[in-house]
């Protein structure tokens, strides 16, 4: 759709503050779905939205790639600002369950998800959700970024959702830890109220193969 030139002028008197809250409600997102596709804090896109907040350059970039446009387009600056950009992505492997071991040593046939750029490590890989038992955070059909963190213990990640291996068969939970007579009782719970938690002793084979860092992509 071309601008007409009242509209063309009333932009190029925005200030950054509005341009940034002009978009974003272009795209019909809160600043709570722009913080997390941005890896910025929702408070701080208020503040720079009010324009009480001179951003730094990184962040107008994170800002621009999680709107898809260019970075001219956000600060305002340039003849052709609203020219379109195509969107900077990386692609991780994305798996249908729980992979057990390292994701690029699975034996799983992969596909690949695309991700923003700054969302990409080599130690990441996405996994599409089979699970209800995490709505109404997360639903079925959800696809979350992993960080692939064998190595971690579970007293480390409390509260935090993780992906985990019980007894070999895949699971995704919020993983905490209490002792009861000395001993560890590691308990996995759902944000289902319906789905009662999970206590894994000492008896049972458990593992943590990778902490749920972002939601990526959901159906409408």
């Amino acid at each position: 759709m071309n601008s007409s030139p009242s509209d063309i002028e009333e932009r190029s008197a925005e200030t950054l503050g509005q341009r940034l809250r002009r978009l974003r409600r272009e795209q019909r997102l809160s600043q709570v779905e722009l913080g997390h596709l941005a890896n910025v804090n929702q408070g701080y896109i208020s503040e720079i939205e009010r324009d009480r907040r001179d951003p730094p350059r990184r962040t107008i970039r994170a800002l621009a790639i999680a709107l898809d446009v260019p970075e001219a387009v956000l600060i305002g600056a340039g003849r052709d600002h609203d020219a379109p950009q195509a969107l900077d992505t990386r692609a991780l492997p994305l798996f249908g369950s729980v992979p057990a071991g390292a994701p690029a040593e699975s034996q799983e046939q992969l596909e690949m998800f695309p991700v923003l750029r700054h969302l990409w490590a080599p130690d990441y890989y996405c996994l599409r959700l089979s699970y209800d038992s995490m709505e109404p955070t997360l639903k079925p059909g959800d696809i979350v970024l992993v960080h692939y963190r064998p190595d971690v213990e579970p007293e480390h990640v409390p509260g935090r959702i993780c992906a985990c291996l019980v007894d070999g068969k895949p699971t995704l939970k919020r993983v905490s830890v209490e002792y009861r007579d000395g001993d560890r009782v590691i308990i996995l719970r759902g944000d289902n109220p319906a789905v009662p938690p999970m206590l894994i002793d000492e008896s049972r084979g458990f593992s943590i193969q990778g902490i749920v860092v972002k939601l990526v992509a959901r159906e409408l």
